[in-house]
């Protein structure tokens, strides 16, 4: 910015006239305090400065900083905890760290509440102590580490995908319709779709698609029929990779979304038209993708030791069992 034949006063004022509304002369002030602001290529740390015509006024701005999570008194179920890590039963609807539109009320808030100095510091200031993580609205088991230590073991862990150690990690999920193959795999690469917040199974190879396979078994029909089609059915889904959104693609991509996602099975919840009126009412109601993490297989940090970790269906997810049942 050049200072025009106009131009003249402090340094702090003529930056808060040509910078207004965006930013405040206090803010301004922090600024060239910080040194982010220079006057003919020099730096200048004083904001009482004179400016003069011909000057050549240029602000660099910092890279925003993540807000440092405070504890929160959130209710956790805890499977299990040691001075290694912590094994949660996730709630649906918390989110797991905080991000843009959630810088409280998430899981990484609870924790430093509970567990107080003692969570790891890998990940970054936002994520203390998480080496995996569950959407929003999916419930379930999780680890979290509680030092160093165990955050790089846990992590070599879920990056190994359970290939050459005991990691096992197993979903719960209600379907729309019946699989044709009752014990399946889906193999199929995922990548961002148009809409960035989404994924979508890509056949490119663009720099940000990846290998994703999941295994799916089917546990319970509701409204089968002699063809070998049912309304619905309750699938077990192992991961052998961990991708963004995987069970919900993935199951989606053979045309068979989970119940009440709005993301990706939208289209389907016009299926609930040929149910009883009592079972659409509960399908229709339930609020989000109908997917818990029941199981979770690891290798303790330090003693090696394995750990199993199991998580009942949620009470909304039970109502829901027992909802589709009467079909």
């Amino acid at each position: 910015m050049s200072v025009d034949e106009h131009g003249e006063g402090r340094l702090d004022a003529w930056l808060a006239r040509e910078l207004a509304p965006d930013f405040s002369r206090s803010r301004i002030k922090a600024l060239i305090e910080a040194g982010a602001v220079t006057v003919n290529a020099l730096t200048v740390t004083e904001a009482k400065r004179k400016v003069q015509p011909g000057d050549e006024i240029a602000v660099v701005l910092p890279e925003p900083e993540d807000p440092e999570p405070m504890g929160e008194d959130i209710p956790l179920s805890i499977l299990y905890e040691d001075s290694d890590l912590i094994v949660v039963d996730k709630q649906a609807g918390l989110v797991v760290h905080p991000g843009a539109g959630n810088w409280t009320g998430t899981l990484v808030n609870a924790l430093i509440h509970h567990c107080g100095a003692s969570l790891s510091g890998i990940g970054g200031v936002r994520r203390p102590g998480i080496v995996h993580r569950l959407d929003k609205e999916t419930s379930g088991v999780m680890v979290v580490a509680k030092n160093d230590h165990a955050h790089r073991h846990l992590a070599d862990q879920f990056a190994d995908h359970g290939l050459t150690g005991p990691l096992e990690r197993a979903y719960k999920a209600f379907v729309w319709g019946q699989p044709a193959i009752l014990n399946g795999t889906i193999d199929a690469p995922l990548g961002r779709s148009r809409d960035r917040t989404r994924r979508a199974v890509r056949t490119d190879d663009g720099d940000d698609v990846r290998h994703a396979v999941t295994h799916y078994t089917v546990l319970e029909r509701y409204g089968a029929r002699e063809d070998g089609t049912s309304d619905a059915t309750l699938v077990e889904c192992r991961l052998e990779t961990g991708r963004t959104h995987q069970i919900r693609v993935h199951m989606a991509h053979i045309s068979h979304p989970l119940l009440g996602d709005p993301e990706y099975g939208g289209a389907f919840r016009t299926k609930a038209n040929r149910l009883p009126d009592a079972v659409r009412a509960v399908v229709n109601a339930f609020p989000r993708q109908a997917l818990h993490a029941y199981l979770l297989k690891i290798e303790h940090p330090v003693t090696g030791e394995t750990l199993r970790f199991e998580a009942p269906l949620p009470a909304d997810m039970e109502d829901l069992r027992t909802a589709l049942a009467q079909v």
